[in-house]
């Protein structure tokens, strides 16, 4: 079955640090290409990060405080976020698609169903 499931999200003061995760049990990660994105509330969804066989891929906003790995036995891609803002608060998404490189953030064919992150004193 093809499905991504995130988890991790929640609620963190500013300057605290979440671990987002994103379940892909049905796919081969060294052929697809995994990004998160943020959707923030009333925006639209923006591209954050990308992991791929080959690369790495992060926005500028993010650079020095998100990482992003993956466990290729375990067919997980975490997002560590550290230091986080209250402009970070939104839903995170992960997405899939077939490929070895991060080629940007503009077509993914898989989704998950998002995971709720909020930064707040």
């Amino acid at each position: 079955q093809v499905q991504l499931v995130e988890s991790g999200g929640g609620l963190v003061q500013p300057g605290g640090s979440l671990r987002l995760s994103c379940a892909a049990p049905g796919f081969n990660l060294d052929d697809y290409h995994i990004g998160w994105f943020h959707q923030a509330p009333g925006k639209e969804r923006e591209g954050v990060s990308c992991i791929s066989k080959t690369d790495t891929h992060y926005v500028d906003s993010v650079k020095g405080r998100f990482t992003i790995s993956r466990d290729n036995a375990k067919k997980m891609v975490y997002l560590q976020m550290n230091s986080l803002k209250p402009e970070d608060t939104g839903v995170y998404y992960c997405a899939a698609d077939r490929g070895y490189y991060c080629s940007g953030y503009g077509w993914y064919e898989y989704w998950g169903q998002g995971t709720q992150v909020a930064v707040s004193s």
